[in-house]
């Protein structure tokens, strides 16, 4: 069984990924990926933590996996934009 401990790391860490791909999503716009690192180890922290989440899950009970999963959602969603951002033009 999961802690409510634990869920909360795990949570926290993703919305620290998440403020960190924002921040790098918002510089390729204005920079067209001149920080391609940057933007690939925020992309990587991303679908880290998305593993990490689902992992945890296994051992979570009903409420913790509703806040889980709404954390998944939020983690895709950002990743998706990344994934989706137009490398020839800024935004």
């Amino acid at each position: 069984m999961a802690t409510r401990q634990s869920v909360g790391e795990h949570i926290q860490r993703c919305e620290e990924a998440i403020q960190y791909a924002k921040e790098q999503f918002i510089e390729g716009s204005r920079q067209e990926h001149y920080y391609d690192n940057e933007y690939q180890d925020a992309l990587q922290g991303l679908e880290s933590s998305y593993n990490d989440l689902a992992q945890l899950s296994n051992s979570a009970n009903s409420q913790q996996r509703e806040q889980l999963h709404r954390m998944r959602l939020q983690l895709q969603q950002i990743q998706n934009q990344m994934i989706l951002l137009n490398h020839d033009r800024p935004i």
